[in-house]
């Protein structure tokens, strides 16, 4: 996994972002913030469906969105402080548990939610894996940290 890693450095960074990421989805919903730019679409359903198109949009969310997919990418993919034997089991611990959590949301909204509530949660989704495993790595390292007794 050493091959995956990003310098510990990025950690910041995707703090950064995914911190600006979190700012701009409050200021988006409560404000109705708008970004309208011109952009390039493959593929554009609205009204009517139309194939490699320009045409002029709210972009707010997508650069929301983006934030907060590459803030929590690089917060997973950068390397720890000390990144040693145990903080690889760690992250594979996360990784599995992570994987369930996810799984079991997912099946749990297929049985019991319908209509928009699915799509929000499919949208919700986008991002669930990586907080589950953002959580469960923490909760892993402080319980790590703590038996060591590196903590006291």
């Amino acid at each position: 996994m050493d091959g995956f890693l990003l310098p510990y450095k990025y950690k910041w960074i995707g703090t950064a972002l995914t911190i600006f990421g979190l700012i701009g989805l409050v200021i988006f919903n409560l404000f109705d913030f708008q970004i309208n730019l011109p952009v390039f679409a493959v593929c554009s359903s609205f009204f009517v469906t139309k194939i490699c198109t320009v045409f002029r949009t709210n972009v707010a969310d997508e650069f929301i969105i983006l934030s907060l997919l590459i803030g929590l990418f690089l917060l997973i993919f950068s390397k720890e402080k000390i990144e040693n034997d145990t903080i690889k089991q760690l992250r594979l611990k996360a990784f599995g548990r992570a994987t369930i959590a996810n799984m079991a949301l997912l099946i749990f909204s297929t049985l019991f939610i319908y209509g928009n509530a699915y799509i929000a949660v499919l949208l919700i989704n986008l991002f669930s894996f990586s907080i589950f495993y953002l959580i469960f790595f923490s909760i892993l390292k402080r319980k790590s940290l703590d038996r060591e007794g590196m903590l006291k």
